[in-house]
Formats: structure tokens, sequence, C-alpha cells
């Protein structure tokens, strides 16, 4: 690693997995230029490069990924801070086991930033960080810069990957195609956070076993011959199909499959028709297919297909479906999970941490594990005391910024210990 002052943390990093009061400020300031400049997934230039040159200005050498953005960054290979093209994992001194790799998703969300009253709101037009997405980034940035002055002062006992991966909230997400381009080569174990806005900052969730559910999308075409409002009976009431399948399918689904599944169809845009007396030729859905279980997942797409075709005929309606497979459950590996819960008891006590629910929300994470274990953790955003029911994926979300101080603790605690394992 090199050793120019502006590569170096400032003395107060001496206490392993302390973040510096210098550099938390320089973090927050970090996070939000980021969450002033959102961009949306497989666009995240201007992110990439603002990563780019801080791990650089930190001595590391981070490889951007053949998509042309995102990256990812060894700590602590070959001995030192620098690593190696290759990123296989292997220290000094002949340490070959796979790294553990801390993940981070860098994209934006396209919706409009509805905040008010601070300055750091998005400045692009209907582009919003509204999933936490700038948290994400900076806790493992930050977590990558202390684990850096660690291994210089020769106290990070095994490598590190750091990954910044775009596209997260594009079906069927941009891990897909980050294994492909080897993010994985060499990592053993991956860990990761997801803000929520239901638990305090100061505060963890945690669940082994599946902690997030599949998620699909699902488009439909509906068609018929048109015709006037005055004789329905004559043609194929096209608007009154659309809404049958609209309200019909996921009710249809709800007895067909075992309540177990979770299995839920719900629809975020119908269009059909374009004057008050005309019955229309066309209409459209589109919305998404979430359930719990992996299995379900797996049917997921005959059962629905066919719920559709049958309601749609019913009502004389040709339909085309055209069903995207998006991302499995995230199912969290038991070890990875105690490994996480270890981290935040040793850095903030056990009653730092609180069980999680799974939820119905989808996340790529889940593409990681299919090759290797690990486990997302919910990160809590939401200051002490705030009453208001927040959530993601709103203009108005925000996040308490202490949340990023307990982020990096968290990560840098996980990989001293995963590095000191036997």
């Amino acid at each position: 690693m090199s050793r120019e002052s502006d590569a170096e943390l400032p003395e107060d990093a001496a206490l392993p997995g302390t973040l510096p009061e210098s550099l938390r400020t320089e973090l927050i300031a970090f996070r939000r230029d980021l969450h002033m400049h959102p961009e949306l997934g497989n666009q995240e230039f201007r992110t990439t490069a603002a990563l780019k040159a801080r791990l650089e200005k930190a001595g590391l050498e981070p490889r951007v990924l053949s998509t042309g953005t995102g990256l990812i960054c060894d700590v602590g290979t070959s001995g030192g801070a620098r690593g190696s093209d290759k990123g296989g994992g292997r220290r000094a001194g002949g340490d070959a086991r796979p790294m553990l790799a801390l993940r981070a998703d860098i994209d934006a969300l396209p919706i409009p930033d509805t905040k008010t009253g601070v300055p750091y709101r998005s400045t692009v037009p209907d582009r919003a960080h509204a999933c936490g997405h700038d948290i994400h980034t900076t806790t493992v940035l930050g977590a990558g810069l202390v684990l850096a002055e660690l291994d210089r002062q020769g106290l990070l006992p095994h490598p590190v990957r750091l990954i910044f991966q775009p596209a997260e909230e594009v079906l069927p997400g941009g891990a897909a195609d980050a294994i492909e381009a080897g993010v994985l080569e060499g990592v053993g174990r991956i860990i990761g956070v997801h803000c929520d806005p239901r638990v305090d900052v100061g505060r963890i969730g945690l669940r082994a076993g599946p902690i997030t559910s599949a998620c699909d999308r699902v488009e439909v075409t509906l068609a018929g011959p048109g015709g006037h409002t005055a004789r329905p009976h004559l043609t194929t009431d096209l608007v009154t199909a659309a809404a049958k399948v609209a309200t019909e399918v996921p009710a249809l689904l709800a007895r067909r499959v075992d309540a177990r599944w979770g299995l839920a169809v719900t629809w975020g845009r119908l269009e059909a028709g374009h004057a008050c007396n005309v019955i229309p030729q066309h209409a459209e859905l589109s919305g998404t297919v979430r359930c719990l279980d992996l299995a379900a997942w797996r049917e997921a797409p005959d059962l629905v297909h066919a719920a559709i075709d049958e309601v749609a005929g019913m009502h004389r309606a040709k339909s085309v479906i055209n069903y995207v497979r998006g991302v499995p459950p995230v199912v969290n590996d038991p070890g990875t999970t105690e490994l996480l819960a270890a981290a935040m008891a040793g850095r903030r006590g056990s009653y730092a941490i609180e069980d999680t629910e799974q939820s119905l929300g989808g996340e790529d994470f889940s593409w990681y594990l299919e090759h290797v274990p690990g486990a997302m953790a919910r990160l809590g955003v939401r200051t002490p005391g705030d009453t208001r029911r927040l959530d993601l994926h709103r203009g108005d979300f925000d996040a308490d910024e202490e949340a990023i101080t307990v982020g990096v603790e968290l990560f840098t605690a996980a990989a001293l210990l995963d590095g000191n394992r036997s």
C-alpha cells in the first residue's frame, strides 16, 4: 500500500473496526454527493468513477467491471492493500483461503425525490436514491478504507473483496452480470446489508433462512376486435376483461397454491382505450409476481400463465403473456448469519440485534447465494423516536446517517472475525 499521507487514515483509526471521526465526516459527504447525483442501473458511470478515485487514493487497485459500471477491489491480497489483477485471495505466507466479500449495490430508482428541507436532495429529475443504495455503497467504501488501514498496520488477518454492483433494480438484477464478470472468483463467503426504515439506527435485523421473496415481472397484452360502447355484447368488452384479469387472477391463484407459499400477483400498470365511447382493441397490464418459497418460485410461471389465460378466455379476450424471470429468495446461510450476529454483538452488544421477518421484497443478492454461502442483514436507518410509517421506494425516503457508522463497524468486525476463523 502507498504510504503517502493522503492515502492513510488518521491516527484515531487505531482501534480495529472503529470509524475515525474524520472519515465518518467524509463518508457522510460522499453519501450526500451520491444522493444528489443518482444514476439508474447500468448507467452508474459517475458513481463508479467516484468510488474508483477514492479507493485509488487509499492506495488500492479497484477494477471496473466489464459491463462498464460497478467495480471490485481487493483489500489485503499479496500481504498488502494493493490487490492483484486476478484477485485470487492469496496472501504472502501462502494463505489461499477464499476471501470474504462485502457487497453494495450502487444504482438508483426512476422516481422523483420529494424530500424537502435537505441540502442533498436529488439534482436529477425523476431520479432518486429511494432504496438506500447510497447508504449501502458508502458503508462498503468506508469498511474498505478502514480495512486497508488495518492491513497497512498488519492487523488484517485475511483478504477481503469489495463488490460495488450495478443494476440491482433492473430484473433479473445486475448480480448475474457481475457473477459472469468473475466477481466471485476466489470468494468463499459474501455479506451485505439493506436499509430498513422500520429498524432504529444502531440496530440490525437478522434472520437465518429466507429473508426476502422471489420477484418476477409479468406483462400481459389483451386483444379484441373493439367496438361501440352501446353494443358491448357484439364484441369483446376489453376494458372489463382487463379489469377481471387484474382482480380475479390474484384471487384465483390464492385458491390454487399452498397459502404458505406466499404467492402474490400485484399489478402496477393497466392501460386501455382512448375514448369514452369506444371499446378498445388492446389493453395492457404489468405487475410483479412474488413468493416466499423457492419451490413455489419454480412453479410460478406455469401457474400464472394458466390463470391469466383462463380469466381472459372467459371474456373472449386473446392474451399474450411475457413472463420475465427475476430473482429467487435470499436464503441466509445460518453460519454467516451467526458471523454477522457475533460481529454486531462484539461492537454494540447483543441488544443491538433483533429478529426480522421474511419480506415480499426481492433482492438480487440471492444470485450470489446460488454460488457461495452468505447472508444479508437489515440495517436500521430510522431515527429513534421517529413514529412516522416510512418505507422504501418512496420519493421522501431518507436515512439517519449514523447508519453509515453502524454499517462500517458491522462489516469490519465481520471481516476480522471471519479472517481469524480456523
